[in-house]
């Protein structure tokens, strides 16, 4: 862990099954390897990870059963440690590369930008060799001019214990690559020979892992998973498939048919996904099905949707799965039950060293101000004390002013979707400035609007009414007009990059903490005679429900609430003192949004173009500023000393919320 890290006080709920072959998946890391410093559940640093796989490995071989790492992409454009450098990723990626996973695969974040895209390629790539597979994603070799594979297409395998394994890495179909890059689509990959041609290898297969930066429910949207089992199984009907996705920042397990199933493991090192699968047949395969004195794999893979390709013949699979919090009382916990003192190893210790020494060069703990509650984006509704909209309005209103117009009124409009994630209690540093929004979305402004012209494409931006008193028009057209890329993704200036190609914008999926449904998980299924670690009151976190239903969670926990909120917030500044509206306002607003604040001042008799817009501030000062900039002024309190709270969930007295947000 950081020095600065807490670390959890609620432990795992019991140890974890093994079977024949067992594994665990993270996904969209972006950058956390810190972990999250003022956030108990997930205080763990990526030293402390390798020091638990290093402890799993050594457990797996002692069973005699296979354990495989997988991670399934987005490594970094979230935290300061992979964003504050020159080129995303340039000191957290060697940082990860510490984990010798067994098996890796591309996500988008690591295609948005030709510089880091040849990174991956040159360097990240050649790092795994031949466990990094990309199977539709292709890049131009500067070399010859030709696009080639920016990993391997594929990889059969044996594992240690003798399972024989056909292995895809596949991108959901994504849009939004630099020029130099291109994904193939899933549809184009099914009918590619060497694809065929895999599937069908005349080797044995015993069976087939796809991991994807991809949703593995085949409803989601932007999900292939489905085109890509349906290919699988009709060629092979009775071999077993395991999906492993990522992209939609969620825990998630779902069932495709008796043989098949996928899994996905959350987001910025708070999840850590455990699966096991016992019951393989396998003419080579050493392991036992249910090795001796832990709990085993009991429950058969039955599909809720049938609408997929099914296999024709009986199962004898079983399979386990479990959701890890993301801290060192979880990793010491399912280490062989070590304790705390016996958990590091030194190359562990060493990755955490080298991760302070990072944050130190970087000026990552340049500390700001101290936050004097917990400011959340779901867990509140709109602008209610504590939500994080609500201080951004403040924050907006107090430091984005021009100093020549200062004393002209103004109305100020973001996009929620330029906040990426949630603010704990305690400092506010440089690193948190990336946390809360790492987009580079500079303030424009139109000088001189008619008050009631503005305040009409107001509501139009919003069918949720932010201020009675006044007609918030504009705000309600952007709220109630076209989808903005709320929760979007970050876009190639974000990096600072000029633009190299016109593309779409891949956009990220609702941030929340919830995932109703969790229940106590049965006693009856561990019988090893491990001590376990009881939870006798829950912290608020993670409660997922998936197709095996609501006990998948490895540590109890209490519902966080979750609100809807809008697509744009609005802020007034130097609006009359006696409660009057002025006659005319500046309209500042992001120039991300632009097209939608032009398109809802024309729709109500406006005629403006975007040679009526100018920036409002220096094109320097972003969304990644004005927090700085606020806590500067505004939260001074307690430095250098800042309290630190609970983490999301709980009140600013350390108190936990309940399913509706009420303090108990």
């Amino acid at each position: 862990m950081q020095p600065d890290a807490q670390n959890a006080t609620t432990g795992p709920k019991g140890p974890l099954e093994w079977g024949q072959i067992n594994f665990l998946q993270t996904t969209d890391t972006h950058g956390w390897l810190e972990g999250h410093i003022k956030e108990q559940n997930y205080g763990a640093d990526w030293g402390d990870f390798v020091s638990f796989t290093k402890h799993m490995k050594k457990k797996a071989k002692k069973l005699g059963v296979d354990l495989l790492l997988i991670d399934t992409g987005d490594l970094h454009d979230g935290a300061g440690l992979s964003d504050a450098t020159t080129l995303n990723g340039e000191i957290s990626n060697p940082i990860f590369e510490n984990i010798d996973y067994d098996l890796l695969t591309i996500g988008n974040h690591e295609l948005y930008v030709s510089e880091i895209a040849y990174e991956t390629f040159s360097n990240f790539s050649k790092r795994y060799g031949d466990r990094y597979l990309t199977s539709n994603a292709q890049i131009i070799n500067p070399s010859t001019g030709d696009y080639e594979y920016i990993g391997k297409k594929y990889r059969y395998f044996t594992t240690e214990q003798g399972l024989r394994i056909m292995a895809f890495g596949v991108i959901f179909d994504f849009t939004g690559s630099s020029n130099v890059s291109k994904v193939i689509t899933a549809k184009n990959l099914i009918e590619e020979k060497w694809f065929l041609d895999a599937i069908n290898y005349p080797k044995p297969i015993d069976l087939f892992l796809v991991i994807g930066h991809n949703p593995i429910r085949v409803n989601a949207s932007t999900s292939t998973f489905g085109t890509l089992f349906s290919t699988i199984r009709n060629l092979r009907p009775d071999v077993p498939v395991q999906g492993f996705g990522g992209h939609t920042h969620i825990r998630d397990f779902t069932v495709y048919d008796n043989k098949a199933t996928g899994m996905e493991s959350g987001r910025y090192c708070e999840t850590l996904g455990w699966l096991s699968i016992t019951g393989i047949k396998s003419s080579s395969c050493k392991a036992e099905d249910n090795p001796h004195g832990v709990p085993h794999p009991t429950r058969p893979a039955v599909p809720l949707n049938t609408s997929l390709p099914q296999s024709n013949t009986p199962s004898t699979l079983r399979y386990a799965r479990r959701y890890l919090d993301w801290n060192r009382l979880t990793f010491a916990y399912h280490a062989e039950g070590s304790q705390d003192h016996t958990f590091n190893i030194p190359k562990g210790v060493g990755v955490t060293g080298e991760i302070t020494s990072a944050r130190k060069s970087l000026n990552l703990t340049a500390l700001y101000g101290c936050a004097p509650e917990s400011y959340c984006q779901f867990c509140k509704p709109f602008l209610a004390d504590g939500n994080l909209f609500g201080l951004l309005q403040t924050a907006l209103t107090t430091v984005v002013v021009n100093e020549n117009r200062s004393d002209i009124p103004r109305i100020i409009i973001i996009n929620t979707g330029s906040v990426r994630f949630d603010l704990a209690k305690g400092p506010f540093t440089y690193d948190d400035s990336f946390i809360v929004s790492p987009f580079k979305d500079g303030f424009q402004f139109i000088p001189d609007v008619p008050y009631e012209q503005a305040s009409v494409s107001v509501s139009r931006l919003s069918r949720r009414t932010i201020n009675s008193n006044i007609k918030q028009q504009v705000l309600g057209i952007l709220n109630a007009g076209p989808f903005q890329k709320k929760r979007r993704d970050l876009e190639t200036r974000d990096f600072g990059f000029e633009p190299l190609a016109d593309r779409d914008i891949c956009l990220d999926p609702r941030i929340t903490h919830n995932h109703d449904g969790l229940k106590a998980r049965s006693s009856s299924s561990s019988s090893s005679g491990i001590i376990r670690r009881q939870n006798t009151s829950p912290v608020p976190g993670y409660t997922t429900t998936d197709d095996f239903g609501t006990d998948g969670d490895d540590t109890v926990h209490s519902k966080i609430p979750n609100y809807a909120q809008p697509n744009d917030l609005q802020a007034n500044g130097s609006f009359p003192t006696d409660g009057s509206t002025p006659k005319t306002v500046d309209l500042v607003f992001l120039d991300f949004i632009q097209s939608y604040i032009l398109a809802a001042l024309n729709s109500i008799g406006g005629s403006y173009v975007t040679g009526d817009v100018s920036y409002y501030l220096p094109k320097t000062f972003t969304t990644n500023s004005y927090l700085p900039a606020y806590a500067k002024v505004a939260w001074q309190e307690n430095v250098p000393n800042c309290p630190v709270g609970a983490g999301i969930g709980f009140d600013k007295r350390g108190r936990r919320l309940d399913s509706m947000g009420v303090r108990i």
